[in-house]
């Protein structure tokens, strides 16, 4: 490339914009400029000339015209090596631009507020700023697009070094970074819009606007890991575009190692799990499932009772809290050896207490951000399986007692609370549940009877008075038996079963009360 002589700066977020200018100039280039870029440039002493006197028309509409001009896109796409369009731009008495530095509308920011018009959404769609980004990367070879202010530094950095002059190696990086950002671009004016009717005032059918004819998603790389699930996996940690402080990928670490990617995930799991609680809750968390989980009065006996439902598989696991950490819970956390913690917050002495653990992972949540429009998303090979998020949550009301004996109301409150942890399980799940309390979990069997086996056997509490909770419906009444011999006296099931009435049949001569929620929480 030769030596940058001219450039053109329009750019709505103007963050660095002035000492790089300041910089072009020093350099001795030529600065054109628009509206408030080209205001903002002459107040800081900086010597712009306005794209109007370049193409010899006025911004108009409102701005909606400033850049849309044959002058301006004939000085960026004429190739330098072509002597035929060296010729033309000099008959039309035309200059090269050697450098476009454009950042677009904030679309994507106005999207975001919900008091969002659909004027504003129509108003901040930018058409002269991509137009110019995508000419300037296409013609990168003799075209510097600059389109992020951090790049600004390192760029005038190698034209102090180069003579002014910038690798073709940075001018492809530059190009690259500029594809890709009107491709986000374009992608979230897509989504955003494919929601609305066409008077912007009613959101369209929701399975339309959950499951468009083609899907367009953005993400933005925020790290590499150091390894996958396994140390020959590579893996990386990703953060939806425009999400800027919340989930837990844009949780902030306060201590410890770097999180791998089963700690993410295990941190998650812990984490979606304690949400489903108001009151201080406990997970504890191994291999995505829960070993034990409490909700208490205080944050410190959820800790303690969601430990005392295994303490041998506690060890080396991941806990979530749903409210913030506090002094005589850390305290207790302390004596376990433990990979990561979640919660939405630490108290100063909690912190203090926990720092002499150094390799512990602390994680801070920002739970005021709402995750509700994720989706659940499972890649296949050759495509991609969406669905919505389970967030289905069950209400005293929606009960149906279908057996004879009729669940006490401690034991309706122990019944919803395991039903909630039991969303949680891997299916085939069960739970074993009392006074707020997880006694036993059975995960992942191949059979549902089997997994009621497995919770029962790993229990190291008493199971007599428990109340146990089924993510699906029992096919055959031997669950509920096995369920009856453990100590079991109340369950909660979906239903649904071609086989519904043995199953209650069953539980009536076994003395047990059940009732049927109609929903189901399989979990792969």
């Amino acid at each position: 490339m030769s030596q940058i002589s001219r450039a053109v700066i329009s750019v709505t977020n103007k963050t660095g914009v002035i000492e790089f200018a300041r910089g072009l100039r020093d350099q001795n280039v030529e600065i054109l400029s628009t509206g408030g870029t080209g205001r903002l440039l002459r107040e800081a002493g900086i010597a712009v000339k306005d794209v109007a006197e370049v193409t010899g028309l006025p911004e108009m509409l409102d701005g909606r015209v400033k850049t849309l001009h044959p002058v301006l896109h004939a000085g960026i796409l004429a190739r330098r090596d072509n002597p035929e369009h060296r010729r033309t731009l000099e008959r039309q008495s035309i200059g090269f631009i050697d450098m476009v530095v454009v950042n677009l509308y904030p679309f994507e920011e106005v999207a975001a507020r919900p008091q969002a018009s659909f004027a504003e959404l129509i108003e901040n769609i930018d058409i002269g700023g991509p137009t110019m980004i995508r000419a300037a990367a296409k013609n990168f070879q003799d075209v510097a697009v600059v389109t992020a202010p951090e790049d600004y530094a390192a760029i005038l950095d190698e034209m102090q070094r180069c003579a002014g002059q910038l690798s073709r190696e940075t001018l492809w990086s530059l190009a690259q970074k500029a594809f890709a950002y009107t491709a986000r671009y374009d992608s979230a004016i897509t989504r955003t819009l494919s929601a609305l009717d066409h008077t912007g005032a009613t959101i369209v059918a929701p399975e339309r606007a959950l499951f468009p004819e083609r899907l367009e998603m953005r993400f933005d790389k925020l790290s590499e890991l150091r390894y996958g699930e396994n140390p020959h996996q590579k893996a990386a940690l990703y953060a939806a575009s425009g999400n800027q402080r919340g989930g837990l990928a844009r949780a902030r670490q306060l201590q410890g190692k770097e999180l791998s990617f089963n700690n993410l995930v295990d941190l998650e799991a812990a984490w979606s799990l304690v949400r489903e609680f108001s009151e201080p809750a406990t997970a504890i968390i191994k291999h995505t499932n829960p070993c034990g989980c409490s909700a208490q009065p205080t944050l410190a006996a959820s800790y303690l009772r969601a430990y005392e439902t295994d303490t041998v598989s506690a060890f080396g696991s991941v806990i979530g809290f749903n409210h913030p950490l506090d002094a005589e819970t850390a305290e207790h956390v302390a004596k376990l050896f433990v990979e990561a913690i979640v919660a939405p917050g630490y108290s100063r002495e909690a912190l203090e207490r926990l720092a002499g653990k150094k390799n512990l992972r602390l994680v801070e949540v920002d739970r005021s951000v709402s995750m509700e429009g994720e989706l659940h998303l499972e890649q296949v090979s050759g495509g991609l399986l969406i669905q919505e998020k389970d967030r289905h949550v069950l209400r005293r009301e929606d009960l149906k007692t279908v057996t004879v004996r009729q669940p006490t109301e401690e034991q309706i409150a122990s019944l919803l609370f395991a039903w909630k942890v039991a969303k949680h399980v891997k299916s085939n799940a069960i739970v074993f549940a009392r006074d707020g309390q997880v006694v036993g979990v059975g995960a992942g069997q191949m059979s549902r009877v089997d997994s009621v086996r497995l919770g029962a056997s790993k229990s190291v509490l008493p199971l007599a008075g428990t109340v146990l909770a089924s993510d699906a419906f029992f096919p055959f009444p031997d669950g509920v038996e096995e369920a009856a011999k453990a100590g079991v006296v109340a369950v909660i099931q979906p239903g649904g079963s071609i086989r519904d009435q043995e199953v209650i049949d069953a539980a009536n001569r076994l003395g047990l009360a059940m009732v049927f929620t109609g929903v189901r929480h399989f979990w792969h």
